[in-house]
């Protein structure tokens, strides 16, 4: 018992990672209506930004504070101009095969242009280790959990009871009536990458100090992020909090009870099992929107 209650607890501070970068689907699909096949290099990148701030003397918290100033208009701004912008209009399938190209840009950028190696990340919580009933728990896990909770929440409460944030998923549902409504179009989109790319940062804060920084880092974050935003429900931000959660539990239990061999292959079994029997999600909703 003591070795399932590890494994459970390991595992879901492991999904809290994956549900922060799963939040970044939800908020896009939410509030803008696009799907970003590019999060895990979203992820990616802030963690060589706060490398490179680094670098230069800066301490962890003030790199991270710089790394989402840059964030916010390469990853929101510049992603928002340069690629949503003017593909959008044409429908959800040019905004898919660009953002998968954008991913690929991105490693390949990083790999080219910094290093192909794994470079450590200092953690954000001290290693400190708490021993509850047999179990081991680390602060850098529980600090996770805890801001990876707060994050969701903070985003749903954000979406859901603000002014803003409803002005926000107008905008997503329908743009001609929102606009005959008064709200500031162009704006309210810019908010939702801008709060996309700032999540992003606060996931490599969270995630590199485990996955280190490396140049392909995201590519197995962005998968498994995409398969929990859609076990939890794609409209619906605690459900990448329940899909990260569940993938990150289930791929322990599976490595620990079955074969590690198996682990990558868990998201995918229950991505399946879910888009069959229940395909908006464990706390999705069925909803009809115009693309």
């Amino acid at each position: 018992m003591t070795d399932f209650l590890q494994l459970l607890f390991s595992g879901i501070a492991t999904g809290s990672i994956y549900a922060l970068a799963a939040l970044g689907f939800t908020l896009l699909w939410q509030a803008s209506g696009t799907i970003n096949f590019a999060q895990g290099e979203f992820v990616m990148l802030p963690a060589f930004l706060m490398l490179g701030f680094a670098a230069l003397g800066l301490p962890l918290l003030l790199a991270f504070g710089a790394a989402c100033m840059v964030a916010v208009v390469l990853l929101g701004w510049g992603f928002k101009r340069g690629i949503a912008d003017p593909l959008l209009r044409h429908g959800m399938m040019p905004i898919v095969v660009a953002t998968i190209g954008l991913s690929i840009a991105m490693r390949n950028g990083v790999r080219a242009g910094y290093s192909a190696e794994a470079h450590p990340f200092a953690s954000l919580f001290p290693d400190k280790l708490f021993n509850i009933a047999g179990v081991t728990i680390t602060l850098p896990e529980l600090g996770t959990m805890a801001l990876a909770l707060a994050l969701v929440l903070g985003t749903q409460a954000f979406l859901s009871r603000t002014v803003t944030g409803r002005a926000m998923q107008a905008v997503a549902q329908n743009t001609e009536s929102a606009t005959v409504l008064g709200i500031d179009v162009p704006r309210m989109v810019f908010y939702t990458f801008a709060i996309n790319a700032l999540l992003a940062c606060a996931a490599a804060l969270l995630v590199t100090p485990t996955y280190l920084a490396k140049f392909d880092m995201g590519e197995g974050l962005g998968n498994k992020a995409f398969f929990a935003a859609i076990i939890g429900g794609f409209n619906n931000s605690r459900g990448a909090l329940l899909g990260g959660v569940i993938v990150g539990v289930c791929e322990n239990l599976a490595a620990a009870y079955i074969s590690p061999v198996y682990k990558d292959a868990v998201a995918l079994v229950i991505f399946m099992g879910v888009i069959l029997f229940k395909p908006q999600g464990l706390l999705g909703r069925k909803v009809e929107r115009k693309v």
